[in-house]
């Protein structure tokens, strides 16, 4: 693993939705505040052109591709991305961008030239639908011409763009022999940083691939638990079973998927929303954040139409965040190797005491999951730490945390 993915945060780039214009050249003007509020990686969303045939809605799914080396038109031109790729890299950013390997919309050019690149329907004969939706097919990783081209288009976006790395959408899906092939041959241009749309829990076996990957049997259970449906207890099973799974671990509220389908972070989390996301950049691994949360959005956004964020002229969580993603950056006590020791794990009052540590460098984190007041010892001294939201009451080495309270303590 690279150096600086030790201390990495990760912000999905919703083009589409981002703007009015809903293009690349529009987003740029939002670099400036992004750089301020700590963001260090911009995962970008397909940028290809979306197919015609069996699209959805008006405009399509942007996982839909018909050219795997083209930018859309409604995006604007590859020439304006790797401007904003080189004005990223200028401002400190790294970039990555979503990588669709396990299918392709229904007019994709491959599907003429080489319909043999795809699997086939055993009742039709025709292009085999990806998991039952309507609007993708599945290309065909036996095929040792298909192997090749795939990873050839990778490289385009590498040797033309300069990005850093790539999202792999549902890179489970795609056969592990593929990435043991792909991942040594697109190192040769640039170390990359590969993200994988997969649960460390479900796929062990492809962490030997990627650097970090999701942890959606995390965000499932905290779900259920805010709504009554899981234990604290069981919540904290889960951080074991984590803690046991290979590789780093990339922990988020919300996505694309997630909001468009599922809810918004408040409809999943309500009040417990917040010491998520503080959770999610301070325990082991990396925080992964969805465009609009630091407004915060409350809106589900529409998936295949047009539906801008309702950008303010102020971000409410953009302080909040900040201050998460800078100690992220800073604190070396914060880095994806740094220890972790559980200070206190209170299934009865619903309490999580962590202290993450490297060298001298300590951080100290409080969350309250429950709608009630907690009270209790502070499991540390703190005399030489400062609170990072300076919002707790500590008196006498007793902690007050506020219903779904959270706290953070520096060394």
């Amino acid at each position: 693993m690279q150096d600086w993915i030790q201390h990495t945060n990760i912000y999905e780039v919703n083009l589409r939705q981002y703007t009015p214009e809903g293009t690349i050249s529009a987003f740029a003007a939002h670099l400036p505040r992004l750089k301020d509020m700590g963001v260090e990686t911009l995962w970008f969303m397909p940028l290809t052109p979306i197919s015609k045939k069996n699209r959805k809605g008006t405009m399509g799914s942007y996982y839909a591709c018909s050219d795997y080396t083209s930018v859309a038109l409604e995006f604007g031109t590859l020439d304006d991305f790797k401007t904003l790729v080189y004005q990223a890299h200028q401002m400190g950013f790294k970039v990555i961008l979503d990588w669709v390997a396990n299918h392709t919309g229904w007019d994709h050019w491959w599907t003429v030239e080489h319909p043999g690149w795809y699997e086939k329907d055993e009742h039709t004969g025709d292009f085999k639908k990806a998991s039952g939706m309507d609007d993708i097919i599945e290309l065909d990783f036996k095929n040792p011409a298909l192997r090749k081209a795939m990873i050839g288009a990778m490289k385009f976006w590498i040797t033309e763009t300069g990005i850093d790395g790539f999202r792999c959408d549902l890179a489970f899906w795609v056969e592990l022999d593929f990435w043991l092939e792909a991942k040594p041959e697109l190192e040769k241009l640039k170390p990359l940083f590969w993200l994988g749309e997969l649960d460390p829990l479900d796929n062990p076996e492809y962490m030997q691939v990627f650097d970090a990957a999701y942890t959606w049997r995390w965000m499932h259970k905290a779900e259920h638990f805010y709504k009554g449906q899981a234990s604290f207890n069981e919540l904290l099973q889960v951080l074991d079973q984590y803690q046991d799974a290979p590789g780093t671990k990339a922990w988020f509220t919300s996505n694309h998927d997630e909001n468009s389908w599922n809810g918004t972070e408040y409809e999943k989390y309500g009040e417990l929303a917040k010491a998520l996301a503080v959770f999610s950049c301070t325990w082991p691994g990396l925080p992964l954040i969805y465009s609009g949360q630091e407004l915060p959005n409350q809106k589900r956004l529409q998936f295949f139409e047009k539906d801008t964020i309702d950008w303010q002229p102020d971000c409410a969580h953009h302080l909040f965040y900040k201050n998460l993603f800078d100690l992220k950056k800073s604190n070396s006590a914060l880095a994806v190797d740094a220890s972790l020791q559980v200070l206190r794990s209170d299934a009865g009052e619903k309490v999580l005491v962590f202290k993450r540590s490297k060298g001298d460098k300590e951080v100290v984190v409080a969350l309250n999951f429950s709608s009630e007041e907690k009270q209790f010892a502070f499991p540390v001294a703190i005399d030489s730490m400062t609170e990072l939201f300076s919002s707790p009451v500590l008196q006498a080495s007793t902690l007050s945390l506020p219903p779904w309270g959270f706290s953070v303590w520096v060394k």
